[in-house]
């Protein structure tokens, strides 16, 4: 099956022509291609009609194009269905590498958010740090100076025992050690602040952590660069570091699930990253970028330059040749499908016209950043790749690009069927109360935060750490302030995992009310967001039904509440054969702040305050914190309409703008009784305050904040048909909520060591 037609380089045939399905099974699985036997049947046709078998190197391009990772083949048919479409006249573009979106009348962002969740599985460092280095290649190739990176990553439980971890298991602290370290060395070194995230631990991820990373740039509008080529005849300069080894069949190994193996047989899966490189790779580009000299960029990626030549090319409505010995090398003896489909980290990829490419040589080379010329763009949509004066490569980039398309059956999840609704009150709030703050889900971060340099730049206005010197609790939002104008940009990252298991389409749904409420809180107007889709296995019904589900959730939130989608990914097979992880829709929301000086953090501010609760609590404890700590289930995931937020959000927004508002913060997870407790920590203020019930305590209801002001508010609230009332007073030493007190000092403890416990 397997003929060597060139020794040098070496280049194989392969017979797929007489393969019988057994045997063209057998040429997938020796060659790493992950391809099932009707995508093989595919290729078998393709090359009949061509009257010809495939060389290695096309085979391989093949299988990098169609996974999972590439072109989405599970996902795009219930993407454009449900989610996709709602595209207001602000949002510039959303069918690149990072989706870019007007800031004001002569700049706009661009914000990217990818899942590196394999590779970190594997190996925690290397896979968080590549991971960074990715989401800035995909707003650096867009034209944008990055300004903050976002974080969502999730782990198993922290208290794991050692003695109860699947065999070829990490540990969840070894894992996030490992994780936070890789994040903080490569964003610290290329001065870029990490400002937003989240750590949310649940066995479901014990086999398989996930780690999202977002990116948010800013760029003149006028600048913004294509991921397409622009026309026949340019040149294709491959820029930044060598080719190797190291993230060969990245792609393919993030298209399958994991298993006690994958430690030995996917590490060189895992690439390398260099942030020493990636900084005058990232002023390099962004220099040519300024100087109007390329015609399209885009980085080097899933796929390595497989995936960048040709989808760079088909989008340009253009084919390309390429010289595979051109390229600059890591090591000898490489294959010529080994270089194609590489995905060694800072890389990226120009297309330029021939009289800027000097220019553009010399830019790089005054960084020093290789740099190579390794192609021209052709008029006949045809990849045709070279070694030397020898073809080893022809095929037509619409096939090998476009990919399968799948509508995968699904089973939706009937929670009212598998839980029973078993919520009640069993009393000894106070000793509840402590416990959810110590629970490493709401206890201080600040082990993780401060590690992170979320000040680099001089750009974070609003800090994710807020409140009295010493004592900084967690903002809902930061803010960036990334020109020369008062204008800023809120971020925010969101999701409850615990609640999509119970009800992937409630669930979703309140995850996206939750990242409204957050961007709200700061005084900032909620503007567009993008999705990180985390999901198990989607060829079984039942994981791709809390896909579907959690999709038509967001698609129904975005349109009605007018928050449009502009980019996005999708991460299957993010299980083991342990189990699948909680459907993990993890969502980054932006928010735009007409003043940054207006932010408003979420600390108590002084004694005497009136204490605002704003928005309606019902019994809805599906997916709770108080559903966890005291072990009883619930389907009643927090409804959400998004009508009714849009009323509140507007009439919020007005009452920053008339009112005194010294603090906000929303309720989320653990429900009032831990909001409250969050704000007079970074405030040094106790409260006091008047609840009836267990209901009123720890409900997670959703459109809801507390607020810090005076009584004239809550008459204009309820006179734009909000629900709010007061429900106490700031002051005093003590946490006291009517029906329960906690000690101040002891609750602080619980909080402030809950995770960092942990972590020694």
């Amino acid at each position: 099956m397997y003929r060597l037609i060139h020794p040098e380089p070496e280049v194989y045939e392969i017979d797929v022509l007489n393969a019988d399905d057994s045997q063209l099974e057998r040429i997938s699985n020796d060659l790493g291609l992950n391809l099932n036997l009707d995508e093989m049947h595919r290729v078998k046709g393709y090359f009949a009609e061509k009257g010809r078998n495939p060389t290695d190197i096309e085979l391989q391009s093949i299988a990098q194009a169609w996974s999972e990772h590439c072109c989405y083949k599970s996902s795009k048919y219930y993407l454009k269905k449900y989610l996709l479409g709602y595209r207001p006249d602000y949002v510039l573009s959303t069918t690149d590498d990072a989706g870019v979106v007007e800031f004001d009348e002569n700049y706009a962002y661009v914000i990217g958010f990818e899942s590196h969740n394999h590779p970190s599985a594997i190996e925690p460092y290397g896979g968080a740090a590549t991971g960074i280095g990715g989401i800035l290649r995909d707003v650096v190739c867009m034209g944008a100076q990055p300004v903050a990176l976002i974080d969502p990553l999730f782990f198993g439980e922290p208290d794991t025992a050692h003695e109860n971890l699947p065999k070829g298991t990490k540990h969840p602290l070894y894992l996030v050690s490992g994780v936070v370290a890789g994040i903080r060395d490569y964003g610290n070194r290329v001065g870029i602040p990490t400002v937003s995230g989240m750590v949310f631990f649940d066995n479901s991820y014990l086999t398989n952590c996930l780690v999202n990373v977002g990116c948010i740039g800013i760029a003149r509008k006028d600048r913004v660069i294509p991921s397409r080529v622009g026309g026949k005849g340019e040149v294709i300069i491959l820029a930044g570091g060598a080719t190797g080894r190291d993230g060969i069949h990245g792609v393919t190994f993030a298209s399958a699930e994991l298993d006690e193996t994958s430690e030995e047989t996917s590490r060189s899966a895992v690439q390398l990253g260099n942030p020493i490189m990636k900084e005058p790779l990232m002023h390099a580009c962004l220099e040519i970028v300024e100087k109007g000299l390329v015609s399209g960029m885009k980085d080097l990626g899933g796929g390595g330059l497989s995936g960048a030549v040709g989808e760079m090319s088909l989008a340009g409505n253009c084919g390309a040749k390429v010289w595979l010995d051109k390229v600059h090398l890591k090591e000898e003896g490489m294959k010529p499908w080994e270089i194609w489909v590489s995905e060694s980290q800072e890389r990226m990829l120009l297309s330029i016209k021939p009289q800027h490419v000097d220019e553009v040589l010399h830019i790089f080379a005054k960084w020093d950043v290789p740099a190579r010329i390794i192609g021209v763009t052709t008029d006949d949509k045809k990849m045709r790749v070279y070694w030397g004066d020898r073809l080893i490569y022809d095929m037509d980039i619409e096939f090998v690009s476009k990919g399968p398309e799948y509508c995968r059956t699904y089973v939706a999840k009937e929670p009212e069927k598998e839980f029973g609704d078993e919520i009640r009150d069993v009393g000894n709030h106070e000793s509840l109360i402590l416990e959810m703050l110590s629970h490493p889900n709401v206890a201080s971060k600040e082990w993780v935060i401060r590690q992170y340099d979320h000040e680099v730049r001089a750009g974070t206005a609003l800090k994710p750490l807020q409140g009295i010197l010493g004592h900084e609790g967690h903002g809902d939002a930061a803010v960036i302030k990334p020109t020369e104008s008062f204008r800023g940009i809120a971020v925010t990252a969101d999701v409850n995992p615990w609640m999509t298991a119970v009800d992937p389409f409630w669930g979703s749904a309140s995850s996206f009310d939750e990242m409204v409420r957050n961007l709200v809180a700061v005084n900032s107007r909620p503007h567009s967001f993008v999705d990180c889709l985390n999901f198990g296995n989607p060829e079984k019904p039942d994981r791709m039904g809390e896909f579907v589900e959690s999709v038509k959730a967001l698609g129904w939130m975005s349109k009605e509440f007018g928050m449009p989608v502009v980019s996005g990914n999708v991460s299957f097979y993010n299980e083991t054969p342990y189990g699948a992880i909680a459907p993990t829709p993890s969502l980054i929301g932006v928010g735009i702040v007409e003043d940054v000086r207006k932010a408003v953090t979420a600390d108590f501010k002084k004694e005497g305050s009136v204490i605002i609760l704003v928005g309606d609590t019902e019994k809805e404890f599906g997916g709770s914190l108080y559903s966890k700590i005291t072990g009883m289930q619930s389907p009643r995931v927090p409804r959400t309409d998004p009508a009714k937020l849009r009323k509140y959000v507007n009439a919020m927004l007005e009452a920053f703008s008339k009112f005194k508002i010294r603090a906000c913060h929303d309720v989320s997870t653990g429900g009032v009784a831990v909001a409250l407790a969050e704000m007079a920590f970074s405030g040094q203020v106790g409260f006091q305050v008047e609840l009836g019930n267990y209901i009123e305590l720890f409900s997670e209801s959703n459109t809801r904040w507390i607020v810090e002001s005076d009584e004239e508010l809550v008459e204009f609230l309820q006179g734009k048909g909000v629900s709010a009332k007061v429900i106490g007073y700031t002051g005093g030493d003590a946490l006291d909520y009517g029906i329960a007190s906690v000690d101040f000092d002891r609750a602080e403890k619980a909080w402030r060591e809950g995770f960092s416990k942990y972590m020694g």
